[in-house]
């Protein structure tokens, strides 16, 4: 008797204007799999570029990918560093995110404002979204209350997936490349190895894939065999609103 397959989730981080090409090509590696996705999206401006709306090629590559199949979910305003917070948050922003944390340090009130203003931006691109992934899946307590009131039906963070507003929390850890410096490759190779180690044991788990790791050949490559790796197994993948809604 063949084993029963387990969920997957493979998610596009950091999909903005800015970013427009590395996600068309990150999809077309996934269609090519026919592996759905969920595709995080930041409707403010990023990296330079201009806000969602700005830019209507995106916007109407975004609603054919959810024709497909895939998700597309909040993923922070601005995807920026908000000042403030204690010293021990600054110092867990700066270490895991390079001080992108942006829902990491704010109150209640505060997250709710961005979160709204998130979400009004991408109604006017006609998008509507039912997730958040915090940046660097940083979420305060304020920013949990506030998603609970809100009527998200889920947020992720780096360990699980969190159903809302009281829901059980599927432990799923995430993995994904941080490109550049000395640990580059070592991580390219622990991402494939913990894949193929999960997939092998049933463990349901996550890919993340950014922009910044199709720069470099061999984190594309690697993140592709740790999907080609699930989906051998018997993976199931997932985007993360069927996960939480099965």
């Amino acid at each position: 008797m063949s084993a029963p397959a387990f969920p997957f989730v493979v998610s596009i981080h950091d999909v903005a204007p800015s970013t427009a090409e590395p996600t068309a090509r990150w999809l077309a590696d996934l269609d090519e799999r026919g592996v759905p996705c969920t595709l995080l999206v930041i409707p403010g401006p990023f990296a330079g570029g201009a806000a969602l709306p700005a830019d209507p090629e995106l916007v109407a590559s975004l609603l054919a990918a959810a024709d497909r199949g895939h998700e597309l979910a909040l993923h922070g305003y601005l995807h920026e560093g908000v000042p403030g917070g204690p010293l021990w948050r600054r110092g867990v922003n700066r270490a895991l995110v390079r001080g992108a944390g942006e829902f990491w340090a704010l109150s209640g009130p505060e997250a709710e404002r961005r979160l709204r203003a998130g979400l009004d931006v991408l109604a006017e691109a006609g998008i509507g979204v039912v997730g958040f992934t915090p940046p660097g899946w940083l979420a305060s307590p304020g920013t949990r209350r506030a998603l609970a009131g809100m009527g998200f039906a889920y947020w992720t963070s780096h360990l699980g997936v969190h159903s809302l507003p009281g829901g059980p929390v599927r432990r799923m850890p995430a993995l994904s490349h941080r490109p550049g410096g000395a640990g580059e490759r070592t991580g390219a190779r622990l991402m494939t190895g913990a894949a193929r180690a999960f997939a092998g044991r049933g463990v349901p788990f996550r890919i993340a894939l950014h922009p910044a790791d199709l720069t470099r050949p061999g984190l594309r490559r690697a993140a592709l065999a740790a999907i080609d790796a699930a989906v051998a197994a018997g993976g199931r993948p997932v985007t993360y609103e069927t996960l939480v809604t099965a």
